[in-house]
């Protein structure tokens, strides 16, 4: 009998063969960085959950962009710590807010790193929810409708302050809508929106809420975050979002959920990104310290999955570390 005349085998076996017919080719180019800051001077505080990352003051914030634009990281996302919260998380769009502050700060010192910004109120809010609460009925809940005039406030700010791009995460219905207006009544009209389009409601976020200090202090976010069942609302969702002006549109997270991003990117066709959370991050770390994976090989893995699924754009904290290791090759 002979042997079958196709020998896949042939285009493997030789190392520039094998990486001449690579389909899926990861770039530094499509990764994001994001990046917590909180008020202070010569601020550096570890956070626990997720090894080899920091808050930051302003200033040593501006040293990490420095560091991510030398190594050809093209974009940063920030999420801010304010000094205090209300109800109504008041410092989310205070013109002297910590993200306004930084954003100020790194385009001085970094004018072609393109800065995008987090939208959302659940880091400023003393209940840790991302929007206005209400009671209804015996029961408190988020009001959707009148949080959108804060997360307006919220984007607008950023833009003034020189934000290049805003991200709400909130999953506010409407909010995309509302904001792309508020930017272009302020004059921003050419200040895009990556939102943050089928966010589910995952397990996968507890260590972001310890860097972000913004754990709900009753309940949970279920009531706004998708239910990781569904996989047909997420593509509503973001039939919506894109209806409403978004720019780019974001899966979260990613490796769990490289099914959603696959067919959002077939079906829309639009600017797709994928964040690998916090979770996702913390899983690998926490593996590798054990010794039971290489680091290095599973997060190259992992974002070269989540490109192969459809993903433009990759948020993830292993940005500078996969920025060195694709320049090694």
């Amino acid at each position: 009998m002979a042997f079958p005349k196709q020998r896949f085998r042939r285009l493997r076996a030789n190392p520039t063969l094998r990486r001449m017919v690579r389909q899926t080719r990861l770039s530094v180019d499509q990764l994001i960085y994001p990046l917590f800051v909180r008020p202070g001077s010569g601020v550096r505080q570890a956070i626990v959950s997720m090894p080899g990352q920091y808050q930051f003051s302003p200033d040593t914030l501006v040293g990490q962009c420095r560091e991510a634009a030398d190594l050809g990281i093209p974009a940063v996302l920030l999420f801010g710590i304010p000094a205090r919260k209300d109800a109504a998380g008041s410092q989310a769009y205070a013109d002297d807010g910590i993200v306004q502050q930084s954003v100020a700060a790194i385009k001085k010192a970094c004018p072609d790193l393109v800065v995008i910004t987090d939208v959302c109120l659940c880091e400023y809010t003393d209940h840790g929810h991302c929007g206005l609460i209400v009671e209804r009925g015996g029961r408190r809940e988020v009001d959707n409708d009148a949080t959108l005039p804060l997360l307006v406030r919220q984007a607008v700010s950023h833009a003034r302050a020189g934000a290049d791009m805003v991200a709400p995460s909130d999953m506010m219905d409407g909010r995309v809508g509302a904001i792309r207006a508020g930017l272009d009544e302020g004059g921003f009209q050419n200040i895009p929106i990556m939102a943050y389009a089928a966010k589910f409601a995952s397990s996968y976020y507890g260590p972001f809420r310890e860097a972000a200090e913004s754990p709900p202090q009753f309940g949970d976010r279920r009531g706004y975050q998708m239910d990781p069942a569904n996989a047909d609302e997420a593509l509503r969702e973001v039939a919506a979002d894109i209806e409403e002006g978004a720019d780019i549109v974001m899966v979260k997270p990613a490796t769990h959920y490289l099914d959603i991003i696959w067919r959002v990117k077939e079906r829309f066709g639009m600017p797709t990104a994928a964040y690998h959370v916090s979770g996702e991050y913390a899983a690998i770390k926490a593996a590798a310290a054990n010794g039971w994976l290489d680091e290095k090989a599973a997060a190259l893995e992992a974002t070269t999955a989540i490109a192969r699924a459809g993903a433009d754009l990759v948020i993830t904290y292993f940005a500078k570390d996969l920025a060195k290791w694709l320049q090694e090759g």
